[in-house]
């Protein structure tokens, strides 16, 4: 029987020790969960925690040569230098023998999606509520921000997504950083739009110093506009659900790992001569 890859979850780089922690502490439960396949994870970036560099190195000396890899990430969009599959093809080169496989980035995944609406749930309180109280609120999705335009737009695709069906007034896109419109900017285009409830929610995977930001913004402006009842719901977090869409996406990306071994094999079998670069 074929060894089946090891499972690489790939997180971005961060300096928030909180987010990498939480980070650390997924990949720990997902590897405890599934004791018989190798697990690990890592971050991007040099000098930051848990580098994703160290994770291959460890599995590698375990005798892993095939990864399956996980991007830990809502946006499927990358800096071309600092991403995730530049990463993998640095180690690539340091380790010869090994072969990556990459699924796609996670989101918006419908499974996600519906943790998202309980985070707004949650933050709407947990007690009775007529049927009219969703039609009554607004939600204002705040995405990570990016310099790139694509990844931007994706966090606008998901306020689509979290719309429709929903029963929500509407759901508007506001930016954590590097990008516009900001919380404050966000919430005033709620209120010119007649919003009188607006919930506020990351559009993120983990907890950290950037959703702080966001809760203080937030909360600074409502001080300001107490006409406008605003509230803040908290991050997807390590829910069951984000633990089933990674192995989703690890037999995903193991299937092509194996589809692309054997139509090597078959083509190294037909012609004798050809050298099969499986990297």
């Amino acid at each position: 029987m074929t060894t089946p890859p090891a499972l690489l979850i790939a997180g971005i780089g961060t300096r928030d020790d909180r987010r990498a922690t939480v980070f650390h502490h997924f990949v720990q439960e997902v590897a405890a969960r599934h004791p018989d396949l190798p697990v690990a994870g890592g971050l991007t970036g040099p000098g930051g925690a848990h580098p994703l560099s160290d994770a291959i190195g460890r599995l590698v000396e375990d005798g892993v040569t095939r990864f399956a890899v996980v991007p830990l990430t809502l946006i499927p969009v990358e800096h071309p230098r600092d991403g995730i599959a530049a990463a993998l093809a640095q180690e690539a080169e340091r380790h010869a023998d090994t072969s990556f496989s990459c699924a796609p980035a996670l989101g918006p995944h419908p499974a996600l999606l519906d943790v998202l609406e309980r985070r707004l749930d949650e933050a709407l309180g947990g007690g009775r509520r007529r049927p009219s109280d969703r039609a009554e609120t607004t939600v204002l999705l705040v995405g990570g921000g990016s310099p790139l335009p694509e990844a931007n737009a994706e966090v606008h695709r998901a306020a689509r997504l979290m719309w429709e069906g929903r029963g929500f007034a509407g759901v508007e896109v506001a930016f954590a950083s590097l990008a516009a419109p900001d919380v404050p900017f966000g919430l005033d285009r709620c209120a010119r739009l007649g919003a009188r409830r607006v919930v506020v929610l990351p559009y993120a995977l983990f907890p950290g110093d950037a959703l702080e930001r966001v809760r203080q913004e937030a909360e600074g402006w409502w001080l300001a506009h107490p006409e406008v009842e605003v509230m803040t719901a908290d991050a997807i977090g390590p829910a069951e659900a984000l633990m089933e869409v990674v192995l989703a996406r690890y037999k995903e990306a193991a299937g092509a790992s194996e589809r692309a071994r054997f139509t090597s094999e078959d083509q190294a079998f037909a012609h004798p001569d050809a050298h099969a670069d499986v990297r």
